[in-house]
């Protein structure tokens, strides 16, 4: 049963609610702007004999990487801009495990208190690292692809490219050994 406004009570109005939002969706649906940043995958390759326990691109995380290995992998997703411009930079993080082959021939039962362990001990040689990456020009916005080169370097891509395509920006081998000296950052 439906009670009697009190004298002074604004009266609702559902048909004027109505119009008022039908005219909105309108409005919008007129607009022809495109988001300027936009959600990509990323994936990596590890071009050196280390793993990539981890890696984090401007907060969003990619997949773990073998050595001399990547691609094929993706995770979502890292926001972009739609458009390239000159001084564009990610921050990348990662981890690295540079023998990642040892536990597979410990003596040890895997996952035993000596095994455990003996990855402790393993695990506290690996390095995390950071840097602020300049991101390779593009026309379009594709894939964030992160190449681990040695000595501690990344660059990264963010086109519709991969590795081994003729117009990808890093076509390094997947095997790249370690120099004498290493350049300094």
């Amino acid at each position: 049963m439906s009670r009697p406004l009190k004298p002074g009570t604004p009266r609702r109005r559902p048909a004027l609610w109505a119009a008022a939002a039908l005219a909105c969706l309108a409005l919008q649906a007129c607009s022809k702007s495109l988001p300027e940043r936009l959600g990509i995958p990323i994936e990596g390759y590890s071009h050196t004999s280390a793993a990539i326990n981890y890696f984090i691109v401007n907060g969003g995380g990619g997949p773990n990487i073998g050595p001399y290995g990547g691609g094929g992998s993706q995770n979502c997703c890292v926001s972009m801009p739609r458009q390239w411009h000159p001084g564009l930079t990610v921050v990348v993080e990662w981890e690295k495990d540079p023998k990642p082959h040892d536990y597979g021939n410990w003596p040890e039962r895997p996952f035993s208190d000596a095994w455990n362990k003996r990855m402790q001990e393993h695990e506290s040689k690996n390095t995390r690292h950071r840097a602020i990456v300049e991101v390779a020009p593009y026309e379009k916005l594709g894939a964030i692809t992160a190449h681990f080169l040695p000595c501690d370097q990344v660059k990264i891509s963010a086109g519709p490219t991969y590795l081994g395509m003729a117009d990808h920006p890093y076509n390094y081998p997947l095997k790249m050994e370690v120099p004498a000296k290493c350049p300094l950052p």
